[in-house]
């Protein structure tokens, strides 16, 4: 998220094929190409984007950078109206952290290249990105659909003398 509210507007490239140039952690940096949609709405945001002193892509209210506390309100709020229409949203935790990993999901359903996620979240390694991504619960099913159910015999559990002796205090 430091990365989303420390972009600046001379990091965002509106030519074809349009991109931002992210510095990530580390001061590692990395070029992200844009959907047409994203630099449209980027190039919108600009056209009526307050113009001050400061040099970042999202201000705030009062005209200044915005904050990680400044955009986790905003999602907030976001959130709650998407509950309105779409109910199953309620009670869940949304944060931007849930963002990126929801992100770093998708990405890898449509890839399958954890390389390529690792590059999208600017990973300095693999190991990085395989602890930040769970299982999805649809890869579960598909492995266990690719195996075959082990071949067992119905019976009845017939406990030992001990364990009966046991339990029954003799």
């Amino acid at each position: 998220m430091s990365e989303l509210v420390g972009l600046r507007v001379d990091q965002f490239g509106a030519r074809a094929p349009a991109s931002i140039h992210v510095i990530g952690k580390g001061r590692r940096e990395r070029v992200l190409p844009l959907w047409r949609e994203t630099t449209a709405a980027v190039k919108a945001w600009l056209a009526v984007r307050p113009q001050g002193l400061d040099t970042v892509l999202f201000l705030n209210g009062a005209g200044r950078a915005m904050t990680r506390s400044g955009f986790e309100y905003i999602l907030a709020k976001h959130a709650e109206t998407a509950e309105i229409a779409q109910p199953s949203i309620a009670g869940k935790k949304v944060s931007p952290h849930v963002l990126r990993h929801s992100c770093a999901m998708h990405m890898l359903q449509a890839t399958h290249d954890i390389r390529k996620v690792a590059l999208w979240l600017g990973h300095a390694s693999l190991q990085s990105t395989e602890a930040y991504l769970r299982a999805d619960p649809t890869e579960k099913l598909e492995a266990l659909n690719a195996t075959s159910a082990p071949n067992l015999r119905a019976g009845r559990f017939r406990p030992p003398d001990k364990l009966l002796a046991m339990l029954s205090g003799r």
